[in-house]
Order: structure tokens, then C-alpha cells, then sequence
């Protein structure tokens, strides 16, 4: 996997909190940063998810999780899946490819 590298300006609030988290966690500030954008895309995710504007599918890659994990954590934050007949069809071929 390649790495990038990214620079951000931000409050001196924002930064305060950075550090301070990191410190509590007791790692460097950008290994915060890289775990709350984890975490930020999984929230989108599930607000995409739970907003209609995402399916399963669309909201595994905006988490950046396979379907069975994005499944996994909509369970553990108590999201339903709001799956239809398509959702299910796509399923089956997936499954048949697999097989």
C-alpha cells in the first residue's frame, strides 16, 4: 500500500484536542488523526447507509471494509439493513461467481 503524505491547516482548538488525544492514547498525533479518519469514514458510511443515499455496497467502500464487516459494525452501532429484492439478486450472482 502506498503512503501518502498530507498537509492540513486547522484551528488551534482542533490541534489542542489532537494532541491531547494523542497523548492520552499515548501515540503520535498523526497516528490520531489516521484512526479518527478511519473512524470518520465509517460514520459516513453509516449515515449514507441509514440516509438511503448508500447501499451496502457503496457504503463497504466509503468505510473502506468488505460487505460482511460493513454489516458487522452497522449491527454494532444497531443499524438495520434495509435490504430489497435487488440487494438479494446481486447477492446470489456474487455468490454463484464465488462458487
Amino acid at each position: 500500500m502506498s503512503v501518502k503524505t498530507l498537509s492540513i491547516r486547522m484551528d488551534e482548538n482542533d490541534y489542542r484536542s489532537l494532541v491531547s488525544l494523542a497523548k492520552e492514547g499515548k501515540e503520535d498525533v498523526s497516528k490520531t488523526v489516521r484512526e479518527l479518519v478511519g473512524l470518520g469514514r465509517t460514520m459516513l458510511a453509516i449515515e449514507k447507509y441509514k440516509d438511503g443515499e448508500a447501499s451496502i455496497e457503496k457504503a463497504a467502500r466509503i468505510a473502506g471494509v468488505s460487505i460482511s464487516k460493513m454489516l458487522d459494525i452497522m449491527k454494532e452501532h444497531g443499524v438495520t439493513a434495509n435490504l430489497e429484492e435487488e440487494d438479494y439478486l446481486k447477492s446470489l450472482k456474487t455468490i454463484k461467481k464465488a462458487w
